[in-house]
């Protein structure tokens, strides 16, 4: 039997070290210290402190040597960057077109990224139910990073859409709904925790082969946002930021002048933004990168960073940053703009997105087909892991024949598989291919998509389910690439007094109600709720696991009288719409459970 580390002392707490231990033993530290994001350690055993709350962890000597071969590894290439045999990670997003402006000195951005490790995050607010193709290109420098070995963090921001971003508005935000903040939410959770898959997926069909090394996290600012005391961000922060550069803003002067006026709350979004990066700061993520509108957030962010680390009251984590290689400094990718120069977006009401409910597949595949010909190298480059000689090969292709526009089929295939897979891209590349192919061919063509309702939902009665396989009609095997719509519309009878495994096999997670009792009972479900079962779940997106409970209760779980959100494993996620039986039949659904007894559910669940 191995032997293991010697337990921690219990003072001075500060100063804590864990003593070596042997060769082959595990050893322990703790868990502030260690890398935060998405940690492959395994986890052995946890020890709580006598004198601190922070969590003490054994980790192996296994582990610790792969982060040391890591470091060495990344001190290897530094050298051989230097000595010009090697591209830096800056240089290779100057190559692709990703880097717009440095927030700071460019010369100091290559220097960080060629002699550190240095986290990235990219921040997004879910102020819809979706992303567009033009929040896309920070995302492509998280998906560059994390195959170049940097630790990414997709930070979701739940807590900064409650406020939104006042950055180019005249107006501010209308209120939402808390039901509704919560859907969007739910929904971006998934697509951005589906990307960071299927950037993998994506990176191995172009030869980056998985290292231990490889870091990524997807975080939510609502987990320390509302268990901070907005006092400490006041004292830490507040007190440091002077109101002249703030009211002097392009954002804030502009809304005073030309528009309705700033309310405080939009007012204070650069410093929740600021706080979301000094929280990663202290976690090893020194980079944000946004959309080119972002370039003031990140700049008020990256002075408050500063300020925060060198005049912090908690002693322990305070820094004077003396190394300019250990300070925070951020950058800006182009901003995607259509054919008339206006910015692709919610705003703008021409967004194309990756929600395949909003915008199909093949309008997806559709609007990089229609790419004009002078701007299809740029997106080429910015959108794809194709290497930069074999795009110059496509253009010479191109350029042989325009017509066949053998670049855009070219870029509309590599960024559907990036967004949705490889299969999805192969069956929407065929259909294509099919639906426009020349009139002397003989082919059967294969059907046009479905249009989709203001809703969301297709116009099929079966659209709140998925494909049929293995003789499951209602609840196939499902990953990240087939995943099906989180979006279902079920009827208020089919939910309201009914038990949740009815719920789950109405709304197509199990393939029977026997299924969802087994599910439920060895604790396979879980259901939107504050921890512990105490109601409706709140901004931080809290699941708990789903009892055999009395029919009655299912409706202390639903948000705003009308949305519930159902779990099963890791890809199984359903946000139940509830709609009155008579909309349900208007729009001519069907769910299981609907035909079989639907006027005595109904008549029961009126009652």
């Amino acid at each position: 039997m191995r032997p293991r580390a010697a337990p921690l002392p219990r003072a001075p707490c500060r100063s804590v070290r864990a003593p070596r231990a042997p060769s082959g033993a595990r050893t322990f530290a703790p868990a502030s210290q260690t890398n935060p994001l998405r940690d492959t350690r395994p986890a052995v055993y946890f020890q709580q402190s006598a004198c601190t709350p922070q969590q003490k962890r054994f980790i192996t000597q296994q582990w610790l040597k792969r982060m040391q071969d890591g470091k060495n590894e990344w001190a290897r290439h530094a050298v051989e960057i230097k000595e010009g045999k090697r591209k830096s990670f800056a240089a290779h997003l100057e190559e692709r077109g990703l880097i717009h402006d440095v927030v700071g000195e460019r010369e100091l951005l290559h220097q960080l990224f060629t002699e550190k490790r240095a986290g990235i995050y990219v921040g997004i607010d879910p102020t819809a139910p979706s992303m567009h193709v033009g929040h896309m290109l920070p995302f492509m420098v998280l998906a560059w990073g994390y195959v170049w070995g940097l630790p990414v963090t997709f930070l979701l921001g739940g807590a900064t859409s409650r406020v939104g971003d006042p950055t180019g508005r005249l107006k501010g935000r209308e209120q939402v709904h808390s039901s509704i903040r919560k859907a969007n939410m739910a929904s971006m959770h998934m697509q951005l925790k589906k990307l960071g898959t299927s950037i993998e997926s994506y990176s191995r069909r172009h030869g980056y082969e998985k290292q231990p090394i490889w870091k990524r996290a997807l975080v939510n600012n609502n987990t320390w946002w509302n268990s901070m005391p907005f006092i400490e961000v006041l004292r830490d922060l507040g007190a440091f930021m002077r109101l002249g550069p703030m009211l002097g803003r392009d954002t804030v002067k502009n809304r005073m002048n030309q528009g309705d006026g700033m309310s405080f709350a939009e007012f204070s979004y650069p410093l929740l933004q600021a706080w979301d990066w000094w929280h990663l700061f202290q976690k090893g993520t020194q980079v944000q990168v946004g959309g080119s509108d972002q370039y003031g957030n990140i700049l008020f962010g990256m002075d408050a960073v500063k300020a925060v680390s060198r005049n912090t009251a908690n002693e322990q984590v305070r820094n004077s940053l003396d190394s300019e290689l250990d300070r925070p400094i951020g950058f800006t990718t182009p901003l995607l703009t259509a054919p008339s120069g206006e910015k692709f977006g919610k705003s703008a009401g021409n967004a194309i997105w990756l929600d395949k409910d909003m915008t199909s597949t093949f309008e997806l595949y559709q609007f990089f087909v229609r790419t004009p010909d002078d701007t299809v190298e740029r997106y080429l480059k910015l959108f794809t892991f194709i290497p930069l000689p074999e795009i110059a090969s496509i253009m010479e292709q191109q350029n042989q024949d325009p017509s066949k526009r053998i670049a855009q089929h070219k870029l509309a295939y590599e960024f559907v598989e990036l967004v949705h897979g490889k299969e999805e891209a192969d069956a929407v590349s065929l259909q294509h291919r099919q639906l426009f192919r020349p009139r002397s061919s003989t082919g059967e063509p294969s059907p046009m998509p479905r249009s989709t309702t203001a809703g969301g939902n297709p116009q099929s009665p079966m659209s709140n389910f998925t494909t049929p396989q293995s003789g499951n009609q209602y609840a196939s095997q499902t990953n990240f690439a087939n995943m099906p719509n989180v979006k279902v519309t079920l009827p208020r009878s089919l939910v309201y007094n009914q038990s949740f495994n009815k719920v789950l096999w109405s709304a197509g997670l199990v393939s029977s109600k026997g299924e969802g009792h087994r599910v439920i009972t060895n604790n396979g479900a879980y259901v939107g709720s504050r921890p512990g079962d105490s109601g409706p779940m709140s901004d931080d997106l809290a699941f708990t696991p789903i009892r055999v409970w009395p029919a009655e209760k299912t409706k202390e779980f639903i948000l705003g009288d009308d949305l519930l959100m159902l779990k099963l494993g890791k890809w199984k996620f359903k946000m139940v719409q509830i709609v009155s039986d008579e909309d349900f039949r208007a729009q001519g659904l069907t769910a299981p459970g609907w035909e079989d007894g639907a006027e005595s559910t109904e008549t029961e669940a009126t009652k």
